[in-house]
């Protein structure tokens, strides 16, 4: 049971009160450019999630086996060619270009699976599918699952990590949802020339994030509310 509720506690935490793009302010390029249809925005929101998940799940896998210090497959390499045990093996430093190889192959089957099953919703993301690649979000939903395989005695296992990336994955959908349908009410509104495009976009995004300030303690409530009822 405790770790069904650090489970829910990662998951909030991502989608709500940490969400990548209104706490962290990864991923606001998607966020701006393809968040002026609700319609436009969910699609995107899903194959992020679809991406993100991908990614979180191979990024977990090279990083327990192979990229963490002291990671079984390069340690065994390493005795096997006659290295001292006592040396631990660490390829770290190898993280970066093994996470964008494996955002990039998640983007690359995501778009090819669009523009063969879903032409219309291909041609309405543009440019910014293939954009994916380089949405920070992604690479910094890596980043955390890197940081949380250093301590040898807090390993985070895949359960945790999948479940940071698809919390973060429908908290990245619901923020660019959120801001399609403020921004299609906008439209229809009489904003200042100064403040027109961008400016509104921007000062909207600000107030989101601070709407979802409120969220903050949300975990300690799940917590001692799954607390009570197996009491």
């Amino acid at each position: 049971m405790e770790t069904l509720i650090v489970l829910i506690q990662i998951g909030v935490s991502a989608a709500l009160i940490n969400n990548f793009v209104l706490y962290y302010f990864v991923g606001v390029c998607p966020f701006l450019g393809v968040s002026r249809r609700v319609d436009t925005a969910f699609g995107m929101g899903c194959a992020v999630t679809f991406v993100i998940s991908i990614a979180a799940l191979l990024s977990w896998i090279f990083t327990y086996y192979i990229l963490r210090p002291g990671a079984p497959l390069p340690t065994q390499v390493w005795t096997a060619l006659g290295g001292s045990p006592s040396v631990t093996v660490d390829l770290s430093v190898l993280s970066y270009i093994m996470y964008i190889f494996v955002i990039a192959a998640s983007v690359q089957f995501v778009e090819m699976y669009v523009r063969k099953f879903f032409p219309p919703l291909y041609k309405s993301f543009g440019v910014f599918l293939p954009l994916i690649t380089t949405n920070c979000a992604i690479l910094f939903a890596c980043l955390i699952i890197m940081k949380n395989l250093q301590d040898p005695s807090q390993l985070w296992g895949l359960h945790h990590a999948m479940t940071m990336a698809i919390g973060g994955g429908v908290g990245f959908t619901l923020a660019i949802t959120l801001m399609a349908g403020i921004r299609e009410e906008l439209d229809m509104c009489d904003v200042p020339k100064p403040l027109a495009g961008p400016g509104i976009a921007l000062i909207t995004a600000g107030i989101l994030a601070m709407a979802f300030m409120g969220f903050a303690g949300v975990e300690r409530g799940i917590e001692n509310a799954i607390a009570m009822l197996l009491k």
